[in-house]
């Protein structure tokens, strides 16, 4: 139950990974008990030649024969091609000294299958913008790899650059600070001060203070003493040094995060001295309250200097955190660390036993993150998930606010929060339907120092906004007349760099600037720009060329009293399909399924789906009602009725496109991970007869035995039970609940189930354990449903290690080859 799924790559907030796991094994197919005729049986039939030839034979994997081999090779050369192609993670701007152009850096990111790993490049270009209309990138010749590095940081004036090493076992961690030319400092923080520091986008915070003397980040702390044994038993004092004649117990165990966390210490704040190297952690904090970005407050003449932060708290449990944002936060402010240059040659102040305290910013409200000074420092602006801690779904709409920053410190925790964009509930036809963002830049503020420009879900697009922070204006800034979807890598002074991508177009750097006397409603005009960035073979060029995408508006189906507004507004399906047909016959269609429920399918270039569109299937890609995008109202429709409104959503999809004409209903299979393959497994299991293939990955197929097993069972109160679950949810469920779990999972309708189906499972799911899918699969293996499962020992519930990604989606396209072709 992610949020995110089929978003521009340098957004992590929508990751389309989340949803769809990865394989890694030799792949596993099970003969099913009525078909002698399956792979299996003709493999097994292959080895039985008599002994005059058995020397010829050439070992294949196990499941495979000659004709699914040939499948496999061609499928995945054309996947390798795709995979190959680059994504932007992050990009900066750096003006000129002279003031005539800037020169942008571009962090990429590219997967590395054979090394299981991805590579990280930074390129770079001289931007020079000769008149209004026109832009020159001047691209250095070749990327250069960032080996090893977690964290690329550049100092607020661009005179310097924080590169963070992570260690690997025992090693320290790794701070280098770059000038123009070289390497003007390096320091190792060993694990006795702190661990790895945080770069997951979350918890993730480093931040320049203003003059450039002192960094503050998020980091693990160090790891708690442990009680040291030897063969007399208990040694008193523990060990300093590794002792072959000892050991170092267990201690007690410590609660994490969840998925993705599993494994990780505590985020706490620290702030070190780049002249020094001196690292501190800051007092005061809490050991309830977990930490994460960081950002510096507006200094004050001779007063010290403070932090502001997102603190997340937790009593008894620390539930899962990734992709929920119905966890309880707040914005802090705590004192810096005082350091010598700060205190004019008196030594170093032990401030461990001073009274050091820590304002909580944002009393009045249940949710607050992101937090970004203006740059005048007058106000701090910050995003709110306040809908969603309120009524328990893990992903709802957002809503932006603003403090203003008093100069005065005892004044903070008093000051009004101000809305800026509140919740929408229900939005007029062309209007903001609420905002969902994922993320913000450092620096997100054009020069009259109010305006933000800020990426947002439109309903199955992604658009880029423009937001005056003081009179509360929203602009959609990107082009409305096109269902592409667009993000901000970075700023130009006023104007923007962006990315733009359809599922049929990979991705483009457009260049965004502000039109003189025009209206606000075509107020920016948006430029190409060429790169090699994105450059991929001329057959995917060719295959890509082929293809079409549209947004459908699907009409809800039996439409009641009892329904909002919101919630009776049509919902969309993106299509994909191809230009031309050698014949009247549809391409087979895969039906494809967001998880979340609370998450979104958008518009932006896919190399997974893409692969999948270009070995010849039609996709059609569902936000049913609940997804995000639509206005609150259509969301909360959704908690209390999984399994019925949104199978019924995505049965009345497909029957939209059956009748228009674009589906064969003969050929339709169906693709789904996280809730998606609930979705899925629902799907085979009410409409039995609707689908000749299906694929899942991670998928919650049994509620009942989930609420027992996942870092978040709070979502299994409140996807069955609707917003009072919120309230009613416990870690002993009640035999009762359990029975209303059970009802309400795909695992009541098994029997009925007699669609072809492959599992894609990672071993180290935290979100929906590998016994969910496992128990479900097994189950219809032994009702003689042909089923194949490929379990990834060291993937999470994204499945994201590059092989496991590759070999799933290979794996996919070769099941539904099988089936649907």
């Amino acid at each position: 139950m992610a949020r995110e799924l089929f978003v521009n790559p340098s957004c992590w907030r929508v990751n389309f990974n989340y949803y769809f796991p990865r394989p890694r094994f030799s792949p596993l197919i099970s003969p099913p008990r009525h078909a002698p005729s399956s792979i299996s049986s003709r493999f097994s039939a292959s080895l039985a030649m008599d002994d005059s030839k058995a020397g010829s034979i050439k070992e294949m994997p196990l499941g495979l024969d000659t004709t699914m081999e040939e499948e496999y090779a061609s499928q995945s050369k054309l996947l390798q091609e795709f995979t190959s192609i680059y994504n932007i993670d992050k990009a900066w701007i750096f003006k000129s000294e002279d003031g005539t152009g800037s020169q942008a850096m571009f962090l990429l990111s590219q997967a590395n299958i054979l090394a299981n790993t991805r590579r990280k490049f930074i390129v770079s270009s001289y931007i020079s913008n000769e008149s209004k209309s026109s832009v020159n990138f001047r691209w250095t010749p070749f990327p250069i790899e960032m080996a090893g590095v977690s964290t690329i940081v550049p100092s607020p004036c661009g005179s310097k650059l924080l590169v963070i090493r992570n260690p690997e076992n025992e090693s320290p961690s790794k701070f280098e600070i770059w000038g123009p030319s070289q390497l003007e400092k390096e320091f190792h923080i060993p694990q006795s001060v702190h661990g790895s520091v945080y770069a997951d986008g979350w918890f993730e915070g480093v931040s320049w203070n203003f003059d450039e003397t002192l960094i503050a980040y998020v980091a693990e702390e160090p790891s708690p003493s442990k009680p040291t044994f030897n063969d007399l038993g208990y040694k008193k004092g523990g060990s300093t040094e590794k002792d072959c004649s000892s050991w170092k117990g267990q201690g007690e165990w410590e609660e994490d995060w969840g998925e993705t966390y599993a494994g990780k210490r505590q985020p706490a704040l620290f702030v070190i001295n780049i002249n020094s190297g001196e690292v501190q952690a800051v007092k005061g904090i809490e050991k309830s309250l977990s930490v994460g970005q960081v950002v510096w407050a507006p200094s004050t003449k001779g007063a010290h200097q403070y932090l502001v932060f997102v603190g997340w708290s937790y009593d008894t449990r620390k539930l899962g955190i990734k992709y929920c944002y119905n966890r309880p936060c707040a914005l802090y402010a705590v004192r810096a660390p005082l350091y010598e240059s700060e205190t004019k040659g008196l030594e170093l102040k032990d401030s461990s036993t001073e009274d050091v305290p820590v304002f909580n910013l944002t009393q009045q409200i249940t949710s607050a993150f992101f937090p970004r000074f203006s740059p005048d420092g007058k106000f701090l602006v910050f995003l709110s998930a306040r809908s969603s801690v309120d009524s328990g779904a893990h992903s709802a709409t957002d809503s932006l606010h603003r403090i203003d920053w008093p100069t005065d410190v005892k004044l903070w925790p008093s000051a009004k929060i101000v809305d800026v964009i509140p919740v929408v509930m229900c939005a007029e036809d062309g209007c903001l339907p609420g905002l969902y963002c994922s993320s913000f830049l450092s620096n997100p503020w054009l020069s009259d120092g109010c305006t933000m420009i800020i990426p947002s879900i439109w309903g199955s697009s992604q658009v880029i906004l423009s937001v005056n922070v003081l009179s509360g204006e929203v602009l959609r800034i990107s082009p409305a007349d096109s269902n592409f979807s667009w993000n901000v890598l970075t700023l130009d002074g006023d104007n923007i760099v962006a990315v733009s991508s359809s599922p049929v177009d990979v991705p483009q750097i457009k260049y965004g600037y502000i039109v003189e006397e025009a209206t606000k409603a075509a107020a920016w005009s948006w430029l190409d720009v060429s790169s090699a960035i994105f450059k991929c073979s001329e057959k995917v060029i060719s295959l890509l060329s082929s293809l079409q995408f549209s947004v459908m508006k699907i009409p809800v189906k039996d439409v009641s009293d009892s329904l909002t507004k919101g919630a009776s507004k049509p919902f969309e399906a993106i299509f994909v399909s191809s230009h031309c047909k050698e014949s009247d016959a549809c391409n087979p269609l895969i039906v494809v399924l967001h998880g979340g429920p609370h998450s979104v399918s958008i518009s932006s270039f896919s190399k997974s789906l893409a692969f999948l569109s270009s070995i010849g299937y039609n996709l059609l890609i569902v936000n049913y009602r609940g997804s995000l995008g639509f206005g609150e109202e259509a969301l909360q429709s959704l908690p209390g009725k999984i399994g019925s409104q949104d199978v019924s959503d995505v049965l009345t999809a497909i029957d939209h496109v059956i009748d228009k004409r674009l589906a064969s209903p003969s050929k339709i299979a169906v693709l789904g991970g996280s809730h998606g393959g609930f979705l899925t497994t629902h799907l085979i299991g009410q409409a039995p007869n609707k689908f000749v293939a299906a694929a899942v990955r991670n998928p919650v197929c049994n509620l009942a035995l989930m609420v027992g097993t996942t870092d978040i069972p709070d979502w299994c109160y409140v996807e069955v039970c609707g917003s009072e679950g919120k309230d009613n949810f416990t870690e002993a469920p009640p035999a009762e609940l359990l029975t209303l779990f059970y009802s309400k999972s795909p695992i009541s309708h098994l029997s009925k189930v007699k669609t072809p189906t492959i599992f894609l499972l990672g071993a180290q799911d935290l979100r929906v354990p590998v016994s969910n899918g496992l128990q479900y699969a097994r189950a219809l293996r032994e009702k003689g449903v042909e089923v194949k499962v490929i379990v990834f020992p060291n993937d999470v519930h994204a499945i994201e290690r590059p092989q496991s990604d590759f070999e799933s989606f290979l794996n996919i396209g070769v099941w539904f080859s099988k089936y649907c072709k």
